[in-house]
């Protein structure tokens, strides 16, 4: 079992310089960057770390995915944000649960003990209700069904039908929008009975970096994305 830790980029110098370094090399085999074509020089201060760095040409956090997994090498992906929100030190705590067997590892915001210093009342309130809605509607458990840190085997996305754009175009055309996967895989992990497992995690408040939250458009969108399941993809 190999493991890629994923790393999507937008503007993240600052990020790049005070995290990454906390970022054992021997935690994982593979450092993949995934630049979205920074104006402040990520990409070259993420070379000169001496990380694989792609520049991702599609847009929207799902193309950055979708740009980067030719290039992944493990077999397991741990995708985790440079921007403070993730706290390095739980990396080898997700590697060890993906090997004690389950399907995937979430990195929970909400779980007990565990708390996000980098919410608003408009994004914890949503977080919660996405969440209460994905459990309620498709039989889950989760804590935090949102959040980017978390762990699951790379044949997973073409399994759930991740790497197709059909999986997200209705939603998207509808709301003019770019979503990501992971409301979606944790759906479809839901939806397939995958063992998966919530750690608590606190997300720190961001350092630099550029939000790219679209509150309203996202919202939307992945609401749909959560009724609509309910019907398709069996």
């Amino acid at each position: 079992m190999t493991v890629t830790l994923l790393v999507p980029t937008l503007n993240e110098a600052v990020g790049m310089r005070s995290i990454m370094p906390k970022v054992r090399r021997e935690w994982v085999d593979q450092i993949l960057i995934v630049d979205g074509k920074s104006k402040d020089g990520t990409a070259d201060i993420a070379r000169e770390m001496g990380y694989d760095v792609v520049l991702q040409q599609t847009p929207g956090i799902r193309g950055a995915y979708m740009d980067a997994l030719p290039f992944i090498k493990g077999d397991i992906i741990l995708t985790f944000s440079p921007d403070g929100n993730s706290i390095p030190e739980l990396i080898p705590v997700c590697i060890a649960k993906i090997k004690e067997g389950y399907d995937m590892v979430i990195v929970s915001r909400y779980a007990q003990g565990a708390k996000s210093y980098d919410d608003d009342m408009v994004t914890a309130f949503g977080n919660k209700l996405f969440t209460g809605c994905i459990n309620l509607l498709h039989g889950a458990k989760y804590t935090d069904a949102m959040v980017i840190y978390r762990a699951y085997p790379k044949k997973l996305i073409h399994d759930l039908d991740l790497d197709k754009d059909s999986s997200y175009s209705f939603e998207e055309n509808l709301f003019r929008t770019k979503i990501s996967w992971e409301p979606l895989l944790s759906i479809r992990a839901a939806k397939r009975r995958l063992q998966v497992v919530d750690i608590p995690g606190d997300e720190p408040a961001r350092e630099g970096g550029e939000r790219k939250l679209q509150v309203l458009k996202w919202g939307a969108a992945y609401m749909f994305e959560i009724w609509r399941e309910i019907f398709i993809w069996r």
